[in-house]
């Protein structure tokens, strides 16, 4: 495999054109780019949302409050997609460096930017108005490209499913096992093996890491012991 490193605003470009077979960048640059890619898979880093905001004391409440105004942003082609499936008319400003500053220079009514905790718009005076769009890294590819590009993908994804995962193990009464079996989340049963112990069986099952904190507990309660959680390495569902 060549690993090619460029400005991720010119990898949406790279892939169409066919310079790579596939490439990484946000999800925000693909759709600004127009360009003809598939996205292949959600790579789950690099989270932002596209918002407009406004400064502080501006009337402007809400977005629908943003029709026929100027705003600076970065995302002229996917603004005034999302604006206009709003059914909002606006007047779009395309700048390149700092746009938050836009509106302090009287050069914009309100801006459309990435925002990630929102701490450039507090310091820059500004408060959002709402989320436009969602994005994060995503691997993508020529709609007519070969293999490799969902081999790789394929790849990836086992890796991203499993950042979502634990593998739990526990041991539990043959009598509690219903109950723990309806406790334990995920589309299939999880696997039950008889102990040395008569009357005991052991629990394994892959379970979402975000639901463990509220999982163990219930487990516990229901007559689970030596309740082990580890990591996945990787994993195809």
């Amino acid at each position: 495999m060549d690993v090619l490193l460029v400005r991720a605003a010119d990898v949406p470009e790279y892939v169409q054109d066919g310079v790579v077979e596939c490439g990484i960048t946000g999800a925000d640059l693909v759709r600004e780019s127009g360009a003809e890619v598939n996205e292949l898979l959600r790579l789950g880093f690099g989270a932002c949302t596209l918002e407009a905001a406004v400064p502080a004391e501006s009337p402007m409440r809400s977005l629908d409050d943003l029709d026929g105004v100027r705003i600076a942003t970065v995302y002229p082609r996917l603004a005034r997609q999302l604006l206009g499936e709003r059914g909002l008319e606006v007047e779009l400003i395309r700048v390149t460096g700092s746009v938050e500053v836009a509106p302090r220079l009287g050069l914009a009514d309100a801006i459309v930017d990435l925002v990630s905790s929102g701490s450039t718009l507090r310091t820059n005076g500004l408060r959002s108005l709402g989320a436009l769009f969602s994005s994060q890294a995503v691997l993508v590819g020529r709609p007519s490209g070969d293999e490799r590009a969902t081999e790789l993908a394929t790849v990836l994804r086992s890796v991203v499913d499993a950042r979502e995962t634990r593998y739990l193990m526990l041991n539990a009464p043959e009598s509690a096992l219903d109950e723990i079996c309806k406790i334990v989340p995920g589309s299939r049963s999880p696997s039950v093996l008889p102990l040395a112990e008569p009357g005991m069986v052991a629990v394994q099952a892959l379970v979402p890491a975000a639901d463990v904190w509220r999982l163990l507990p219930r487990l516990e309660a229901a007559g689970g012991s030596s309740i082990l959680l580890v990591p996945v390495e990787r994993m195809l569902a």
